[in-house]
């Protein structure tokens, strides 16, 4: 049986509408004479991660008990603070040609919404990336209190894009968001780059 044309876009944003550049982690990490990849290696520490993605600790929290972390590392604490501030600066990029699609599919009456997990620096990021009026909604784990895959997350996801599950349309670079996506019922596509676009406005139909 075929699904019902969805009638809503829920969209990731790291890894799909955001994009951060390697090099500049590798560069601070270099400067500061620390081991390639370690600055985000420490911070996605589950233990470390989740906290902060269902709003416990803030951003802030997080990102110092990264520089606790890096304290003999980097060679001491003013040091290893000094690294991770340097780092954090850096607030990624918009992908400019999903960004034309968001828009494009706000245009044929579609409801967008962000589906992030994210900190208490989302709505920060959003205004300095002027993407703060870009989607209709923005769904903010740290907000909910619970985070990607649960079906928590998913179910508030849809009522705040106020369509049922079936009609919603979630799109995300990671294989188990979208496994737990297509577990709450909704339709789920891994985003693997700007050739997926012809895809989704199939999908979309608009």
């Amino acid at each position: 049986m075929a699904r019902e044309r969805a009638t809503a876009l829920l969209l990731d944003l790291d890894g799909v509408l955001r994009r951060f550049d390697p090099e500049v982690a590798a560069g601070v990490e270099r400067e500061y004479g620390l081991a390639d990849g370690v600055l985000s290696e420490i911070a996605m520490q589950w233990g470390r991660l989740q906290p902060v993605l269902t709003g416990q600790i803030s951003h802030a929290d997080w990102m110092s008990s990264v520089a606790d972390a890096l304290t003999e590392p980097a060679g001491g604490p003013d040091r290893a603070r000094a690294a991770v501030e340097q780092w954090q600066r850096y607030r990624g990029e918009v992908d400019t040609e999903v960004l034309d699609f968001v828009r494009e599919v706000r245009a044929a009456g579609i409801r967008v919404g962000l589906a992030t997990n994210a900190t208490d620096l989302l709505d920060a990021d959003l205004a300095a990336l002027d993407l703060a009026d870009e989607v209709d909604v923005v769904v903010n784990s740290s907000t909910l209190g619970v985070h990607k895959p649960s079906p928590e997350y998913f179910q508030a996801a849809c009522v705040a894009v106020r369509t049922a599950p079936a009609r919603v349309l979630f799109v995300d670079d990671e294989d188990w968001a979208i496994r737990g996506a297509r577990a709450a019922g909704l339709s789920a596509h891994r985003w693997g780059g700007h050739a997926d676009l012809r895809y989704l406005r199939a999908a979309l139909d608009y």
